[in-house]
């Protein structure tokens, strides 16, 4: 399979992910579930999406309301996971120092679609529930988390056929789904994080936590946008529009790298205070790499 090469899997297998908090699941031993119980129940109502299965409507609701709702049940699974995949222009990046794979180096959007792979891999390895949701400045496509034997094959086929492109607003795609997917369960977002207002950004990922969710950031970003090791005059593409210009990149290479350093402290900080895990990504290092790096180390208490 394109997105999980055999040597990923061999490595993520020997994998685990454990929750921190709470979660609404119901099979004993790897997550803690905030109810007893092993039936699935009723948990809420949620305005119905496309890609939602028609079985789950209320009818009454309709009846009623003249509007289209689902009933949503706690599922039988440790845990339920949902992957905010960032489709956005800014993705596209790869730069010469990104790690390759069959010969290509990978852009920031490749390196995000191994990532989701890999750990929907290792999540439903373990009879846990997973969802995606691939987004730019709204969401492009929504699947919701499932156990499903088949779930695996079908995030890949989304994965596939994915495509990076348009501007980056993720602070409302967040707000939005915060109040789709049910409570209590582990939300996973991996993106370059590129917005014009990370107070907004930090704020909106509060909503997660709002709605007893734990939160991962995989801040996948090149090794280039972090260091700007550029000489001489180049030329500089604007990935999310139409500009592009000549600049001389010894003249803006100390302002470009305290803006980004700000960037990157006021992200960070904001994120590890709500008490979520922050994880840069630099593309220069294999996936597979990091993300088994960053598991060991979440494995110890490490955020």
């Amino acid at each position: 399979m394109k997105w999980l090469p055999p040597k990923t899997t061999a490595t993520i297998s020997r994998c685990e992910f454990f929750g921190r908090t709470r979660k609404s699941g119901f099979i004993s031993g790897r997550h803690r579930s905030p109810k007893k119980g092993n039936s699935v129940e009723f948990a809420e109502h949620r305005q119905y999406m496309p890609g939602d299965d028609l079985r789950t409507l209320d009818w009454k609701v309709l009846g009623r309301k003249d509007r289209l709702y689902i009933r949503q049940y706690e599922e039988e699974t440790n845990l339920r996971t949902t992957i905010l995949l960032d489709c956005s222009g800014s993705m596209d990046y790869d730069g010469e120092a990104a790690a390759e794979l069959d010969g290509r180096r990978l852009t920031k959007f490749d390196y995000a679609r191994y990532l989701a792979a890999g750990l929907t891999y290792m999540l439903t390895g373990q009879q846990d529930a997973v969802g995606l949701v691939t987004f730019d400045t709204k969401i492009r496509e929504y699947l919701p988390a499932r156990s499903s034997a088949s779930q695996t094959r079908r995030i890949l086929e989304f994965l596939d056929k994915s495509k990076p492109g348009g501007e980056t607003d993720p602070t409302p795609i967040i707000n939005d789904i915060a109040e789709r997917i049910p409570p209590r369960g582990l939300v996973v977002v991996i993106s370059d994080l590129f917005t014009s207002d990370q107070d907004a950004l930090v704020k909106a990922l509060h909503h997660f936590s709002y709605r007893r969710h734990e939160v991962v950031v995989l801040h996948v970003m090149a090794e280039e946008e972090l260091t700007f090791g550029f000489d001489g005059h180049v030329h500089f593409e604007n990935l999310e529009g139409p500009d592009e210009m000549m600049l001389d990149a010894k003249s803006i290479r100390a302002g470009y790298l305290e803006q980004v350093n700000a960037f990157l402290k006021k992200v960070g900080d904001g994120i590890r205070k709500m008490g979520a895990d922050y994880a840069p990504m630099n593309t220069k290092v294999p996936f597979d790499k990091a993300l088994v790096e960053y598991l060991s180390r979440r494995r110890s208490g490490g955020r």
